[in-house]
Parts: C-alpha cells; structure tokens; sequence
C-alpha cells in the first residue's frame, strides 16, 4: 500500500473542499485545525493506522474522552477526504452522563447579574447580543441571521449547514432589537457588527463577555456564549418538558444532543437520591 503523507498541502485543498461544500466557518477552521495537530504529532512520519492508534493515546494523555472524540472526529474526515479510510479509528465509547456538573453551567441568577453588568455599559452590543441568544436558543453562528428586515415579522429562518429552521423572536425582545437598531442607524442587514460592518462572530463576542466576569461576581469558566444556550434549554424544557419539541427550536439533528443540554445538576440529582431513602 502506497504511504500516504500529510502536507501543507493537502491540508489547503482539504479546507477547500469543506469550503465548496458549505461546511459552517467555524467546523471549517475546526477540522483544519485537527489536521494541522496532526501533521505537527506525525512529524515527518508516513500516515499509517498504528501512527493513528498512538495518535489517539497521546490525545487521551492530553483531553477527555468527549474532547478526544471530537478531535478524532475532524480526523476522521481529514483520512476519508486523503483516501485514507484504512487509518481511521474509532472514537472512545463514552456513557452519557445522567446529571451535568455545575461548576461550568450558568444558573439564571448569574445570568441576570451579567445581562445588568453588560446593560450598566454605554456600549449595548453585548447587552442585546446576550439577551438574544438566551431569549431564543441560538446559536453564535446564528446571529447574523438576525437582521433588520426580520424585527417586522418577529421571525427570521436560519440557513446553515444544508438545514433551515425558522425561529421566533419574542415581541418585547423584537422591541428592544428595534429600539437598538434604531440607535445605531441600522437600517438593513444583520444588527450585529463589528466596527468595519461584518458580522460578529464568536471570538469578538467570548472576549467581551469575559470582561463582565469580575463586575457580575461569576466564575470566568461559566461565562461563554454557548451557556447561554444550554441556559435557554434548561428554561424552556422546564416549561414544556417535551424533548423532541426543544430538539428542533435548537436546530438539533438528533435528541441524544438535546439531552445533554437538560441534564439535572449535580445537586438536584443528590437530593433525589436522598429523597429514596434507601440507606437504612
């Protein structure tokens, strides 16, 4: 069998090909990534499957199980566009979890103390950014599907990733949202901008954000945008209890990742051990 090496190279036309076949810029920028991580731990070396099986030790030695399986993930993807599938290994079996830890999950108070410390600023951008994605379940990639044209209807469809959904903006979020852009002259396109005019993407909003930690007396390790999305499941499924209903507001191909997202706390699943009373 021919030994198959990675290049710089193959690695540029490997982002061109998920590029051309309309991968979101953040999967893009992922899966390159892995490949480069790759190419750096192989050092020279041919591609062959025991390079990949020691490749997968020294991930486990660095990463959790989950994180291990996403990397191998991009991997995989990188093997299958080289011709490679012979190299491929499988990802880690991983037991999903029955409760979420609390250390990196937002709660509602600490939620509220943020949104007060971003509305407390001058600038507003973050203050709205943080009550959208938590009012509706987006997700960051999402935001720029939030426009001027769409605060009318008070509903926008998302298109990504080959799959299209339309999410509703509650009325008084819409409100706000037109108040915003109304201040900021914003007539048409996404309300979301850095100062050159793109649209925001999730390093300009993971910055600002962090800098609200130590005003709102929360944990830096909680503040992301992506919890402000598990917070707006939390909430919802609390409400409506239906998962299958949650999957699709959240754009989620399969309910296993919904899942995750309603977890019970550490705490709560405590207290409902202790509420069986079986320790005699």
């Amino acid at each position: 069998m021919e030994e198959i090496g990675i290049t710089q190279q193959s690695i540029r036309a490997f982002r061109e090909f998920l590029l051309e076949n309309e991968k979101a810029p953040a999967t893009v920028q992922k899966y390159v990534g892995e490949a480069e991580h790759l190419r750096e731990f192989l050092a020279g070396e041919p591609l062959t499957k025991k390079e990949l099986l020691a490749y997968r030790e020294h991930l486990q030695q660095q990463c959790g199980a989950r994180t291990v399986n996403n990397k191998l993930s991009a991997v995989n993807a990188y093997l299958l566009f080289l011709g490679a599938e012979h190299c491929h290994v499988k990802q880690l079996r991983v037991q999903r979890q029955a409760f979420r830890e609390e250390r990196r999950e937002l709660s509602e108070a600490e939620y509220r103390r943020l949104i007060a410390a971003a509305r407390g600023r001058k600038d507003q951008r973050l203050y709205h950014v943080m009550l959208t994605i938590c009012t509706t379940g987006i997700r960051v990639s999402e935001l720029r599907f939030i426009t001027a044209e769409t605060l009318a209807s008070g509903r926008t469809e998302i298109r990504l990733k080959g799959k299209s959904r339309v999410v509703l903006l509650p009325r008084e979020l819409a409100q706000r949202l037109r108040q915003y852009a109304q201040a900021r002259g914003i007539r048409s396109g996404p309300l979301f901008r850095t100062r050159t005019g793109m649209p925001l993407d999730r390093s300009n909003i993971w910055r600002e954000m962090k800098t609200l930690c130590r005003e709102a007396g929360v944990a830096p390790e909680k503040v992301f945008p992506h919890n402000l999305r598990h917070l707006f499941a939390r909430s919802f499924y609390e409400q409506e209890k239906d998962l299958a209903h949650l999957a699709d507001i959240l754009g989620h191909s399969s309910i296993e990742t919904t899942r995750i997202y309603v977890a019970v706390s550490t705490q709560v699943h405590e207290q409902m051990l202790q509420r069986m009373r079986l320790i005699l």
